[in-house]
């Protein structure tokens, strides 16, 4: 294509909805960075672009109705660099979720021994241990049953009827927002992780009792094993209600993302 062909298929289009686009993808290009799923390294970075570009062929129309879209290149940059700051906001408030549920895998990894050795996450392609691998994948799993890609895509495309293409965001609220979505993660993972904790901190208790009672059993020798065994079956016992909670907080970021911005 050249360039008479490029300027008459623009011509033809509108400057107005090229640029609208371009908008459009700004403020859905941060969710194949950030939120789960959408920016696995599982999805090759090919897929990951076709996709945005898709979405955002398939918004602009609805963003762009009833918008004077300006065509200044002044105007135009700092329009993209406020939709980038939306997308965002939003893309962090649902990844927020996931990096919960990864954080309570890194705290059972820890507390039960796990941590000494790493493997390399396949969802983000972090090292980690065995349990954030595997709470990693139950989490995406679970993302992608309770219909988490469908919520997201459904709270971006909200987002653009409670702040048009040509409107101002509150940067105060949503920073706010980052701010409160931040705070979550440490809680929520705690959450998630307190069956395993827990139990781990009653075979703490138990074994020093034992070696305390029967000092020459080595207990050392064998904590390492018993710990091992009770977090697999706490764990095990755990996961499946993960989905529930996911749902919940799942719902929960998508409307403070949406009442922030």
């Amino acid at each position: 294509m050249n360039g008479a062909t490029l300027t008459t298929l623009v011509n033809t289009i509108g400057g107005a909805k090229v640029t609208g686009f371009f908008l459009v993808l700004a403020r859905i290009s941060p969710l194949f960075v950030v939120a789960p799923l959408f920016s696995s390294k599982m999805v090759p970075t090919q897929v990951r672009t076709v996709v945005a570009v898709a979405l955002a062929i398939g918004l602009t129309p609805i963003a762009v109705h009833g918008q004077q879209i300006p065509t200044s290149p002044f105007a135009v940059t700092g329009l993209l660099v406020e939709q980038l700051l939306i997308g965002l906001a939003f893309a962090y408030a649902v990844g927020a979720v996931f990096a919960a549920v990864e954080a309570a895998g890194s705290l059972a990894d820890m507390i039960a021994g796990f941590s000494f050795g790493s493997l390399i996450d396949p969802v983000n392609g972090n090292p980690g241990g065995t349990l954030t691998n595997l709470y990693s994948l139950v989490g995406l799993a679970f993302f992608i049953a309770i219909g988490g890609d469908a919520w997201v895509l459904r709270g971006l495309a909200r987002t653009f009827d409670l702040v048009p293409l040509t409107k101002t965001a509150a940067i105060a609220s949503l920073t706010t927002g980052v701010e409160f979505a931040f705070g979550s993660i440490f809680v929520s993972a705690i959450e998630i992780a307190a069956p395993a904790l827990l139990a781990m901190l009653i075979t703490d208790i138990a074994l020093g009792m034992v070696s305390k009672v029967v000092p020459q059993l080595n207990v050392f020798a064998v904590g390492f094993a018993v710990k091992v065994g009770v977090a697999m079956l706490i764990v095990a016992a755990s996961l499946p209600f993960i989905a529930g909670f996911m749902s919940n907080q799942l719902s929960n970021a998508v409307l403070t993302a949406l009442h922030t911005i």
